[in-house]
């Protein structure tokens, strides 16, 4: 599996902020908890920021859903580290994932890998040069019954 990469501290942002229409969300969704288990809401309000943020989670954006929360950092950069949705440095406009679980790799998903990169010229984990693709691969997209599958952004391919 492509390993996770975290942008270097020069690629790293120093501010950000949610917009108006991401506020009004946010306050849907922390509305859906107890005050007390706020803290549950962390995956979606990441999804929110990495939306917000060019379709990846800088540190200043993991810090401020951390503070939204009333959550310490760490806490924060392991749920955003551990589940491959979240993307930890820039990615491309068109973020396509290949799965490599059993199933997926049973019927084809390395072919389909090497088909990306050699239509792309790229190898998983890279972006292309003019910023559009990149390609990674990932565990589990959860169509084993269609399997192969491939993501592109927020749509899914299957079979």
């Amino acid at each position: 599996m492509t390993a996770p990469r975290i942008a270097p501290n020069d690629q790293q942002p120093t501010a950000f902020a949610f917009g108006d229409a991401d506020r009004a969300q946010i306050d849907a969704l922390l509305a859906k908890y107890p005050a007390e288990r706020k803290r549950s809401a962390v995956m979606p309000l990441l999804d929110i920021a990495q939306r917000r943020n060019g379709g990846w989670l800088s540190r200043v954006a993991m810090d401020h859903v951390a503070e939204i929360l009333d959550m310490a950092p760490i806490r924060v950069y392991e749920v955003a580290s551990f589940y491959t949705m979240y993307n930890l440095a820039p990615v491309g406009t068109h973020l396509v994932q290949v799965c490599r679980t059993t199933p997926c790799w049973l019927r084809g998903s390395d072919g389909i890998a090497d088909a990306i990169k050699t239509r792309l010229g790229v190898g998983l984990g890279e972006t292309t040069a003019d910023g559009l693709f990149t390609l990674i691969e990932v565990e589990c997209l959860g169509a084993c019954c269609n399997a192969p599958m491939v993501q592109i952004n927020d749509d899914y391919y299957e079979d």
